[in-house]
């Protein structure tokens, strides 16, 4: 049975009935979430479901028969994942920016009718999507970004690598960095919008890892952070354990909360 983790936080809680539908938040292990809106609609992040950290992979991945879209933050395989068999399942629409946009439906085999220009963007837009329940912000992030084609051998330039800003009307508003290194400019992202969960990748090694993403979290300074894209092979070795010990040493004062593969948090 997959396990619920349930927050109540003062400062989320927009509605006004005790019986009000909320925002969910499942991670999957690695850079793979699932967002689920107060109206039921779904988003996936970096769908890699099938994962080694996650132990019931085929078998999410087989329960996703709803997904609305699919937000990819670069192409590199363990973020792509499984979002081309998603997309051809579910119809999923594919938020990216145009550049990776367009690698993915020439060589990834990502259906091109599902990659439009209302639902991608580039660094510095914001798209409305889903009715407008959901706005989302296109951050930059400091890694690099190539397609593996279908037949997994050669790679292809995939634009520009990123994160996103998802705003989720009467929900949090959650930015998922992607991969990247720690930047000054993240402290920007709250000139705009207060962020209220940030999900964090502390794996080092091709990321930042634990004190470089103590320091993101100081900048972005979220309600709530959770780490991400670690132990999913020995090279991310950065551990939550480090991590928690980095934003104490910085006087960070999110509140970190460490998922596990198929917990779900509610809003």
């Amino acid at each position: 049975m997959k396990a619920l983790l349930v927050l109540v936080f003062s400062l989320l809680v927009t509605a006004t009935s005790a019986n009000a539908a909320q925002t969910e938040l499942e991670w999957y292990g690695h850079s793979a979430f699932k967002l689920t809106t107060p109206s039921g609609k779904v988003l996936l992040i970096d769908p890699w479901i099938t994962n080694p950290a996650n132990k019931h992979g085929k078998a999410d991945l087989a329960a996703l028969t709803r997904v609305d879209l699919i937000l990819i933050s670069h192409g590199h395989f363990d973020h792509v994942g499984d979002a081309v068999a998603i997309a051809k399942t579910t119809g999923a629409k594919l938020v990216s920016t145009f550049d990776l946009g367009k690698a993915l439906t020439t060589y990834a085999g990502y259906p091109k009718a599902q990659a439009g220009f209302d639902t991608q963007g580039n660094v510095g837009g914001e798209i409305s999507v889903l009715d407008g329940e959901v706005k989302i912000a296109f951050i930059p992030a400091i890694h690099s970004s190539a397609i593996m084609d279908e037949n997994g051998k050669d790679l292809h330039q995939g634009g520009n690598p990123g994160g996103f800003l998802i705003m989720v009307k009467n929900g949090p508003t959650i930015y998922h960095t992607g991969d990247t290194d720690l930047f000054n400019d993240m402290r920007l992202i709250t000139q705009f919008h207060k962020v209220d969960v940030m999900l964090a990748c502390i794996g080092d090694h091709f990321t930042m890892g634990p004190d470089r993403a103590a320091l993101a979290t100081k900048l972005v300074a979220p309600r709530i952070v959770i780490p991400m894209h670690y132990g999913t092979f020995p090279i991310l070795n950065g551990t939550p354990a480090e991590f928690k010990a980095a934003l104490a040493k910085d006087g960070v004062k999110s509140k970190l909360v460490v998922m596990q593969p198929d917990e779900t948090l509610k809003f």
